[in-house]
């Protein structure tokens, strides 16, 4: 692997101040650093809220990590990256807490910035977020409204697991609007989804949907 070229250039702009006397150049070099620290902040986020998906264990480090790259984002004037990790944000108080009254602010937010930056993966996450809560709210047609338009965008994306994962959130919400058929549709859609290996996770959810709804 090789190192970031962000943090070769600080190293050359290291050397032009200390040897060269262009001490002008220490903003860019710290720009640069604090975009480097951004990104790990939020990747390290992402890794630590995955392994509570799998391990049910809260660690808070993770809310941290989101907070550290949202704030350096703004500073960076980078409304992308500002955007994904309050996306992030919110997805922390609504997975991990169980706070959807915290999260909701998060991710209209994260909705706004990413339609600005021209983000529309993130606009997925915001909008199957949002859809999620309205669903638990009892929000049903602007549960479907959300839920519908991640899957478009991620369609448009070639993002075929989480186009199975949000039809699976539409078939329990088909089945609460007393759709069996559609519900059944998207549950057979989504199951063809998740054949490659790459998607073996949220076939366990098409399943465990599968067997809730037979259930009822």
């Amino acid at each position: 692997m090789t190192m970031d070229a962000r943090i070769e250039k600080a190293q050359l702009r290291y050397e032009q101040a200390v040897f060269g006397g262009r001490t002008d150049v220490l903003s860019a070099a710290d720009r640069d650093l604090d975009a480097v620290e951004a990104d790990l902040a939020l990747a390290r986020g992402r890794v630590a809220h995955a392994r509570f998906l799998e391990q049910r264990v809260a660690d808070e480090r993770e809310l941290e990590l989101f907070e550290r790259a949202a704030g350096l984002y703004r500073a960076l004037g980078d409304t992308r990256g500002e955007g994904e990790a309050r996306f992030w944000i919110g997805a922390f108080h609504q997975v991990v807490r169980d706070d959807t009254a915290t999260a909701l602010p998060a991710f209209e937010h994260a909705l706004a910035l990413a339609t600005a930056a021209g983000d529309r993966l993130t606009v997925s996450y915001a909008r199957r977020h949002l859809g999620i809560a309205a669903h638990l709210s009892g929000r049903l047609d602007e549960a479907r409204t959300h839920l519908e338009e991640s899957t478009r965008l991620r369609r448009e994306l070639g993002f075929l697991p989480g186009v199975a994962a949000n039809l699976v959130g539409l078939a329990h919400l088909a089945a609460r609007q007393g759709r069996p058929d559609d519900a059944a549709a998207h549950l057979r859609e989504a199951a063809d989804l998740t054949d490659a290996p790459a998607a073996r996770g949220v076939r366990r959810w098409v399943n465990r949907a599968r067997a809730e709804l037979a259930a009822e």
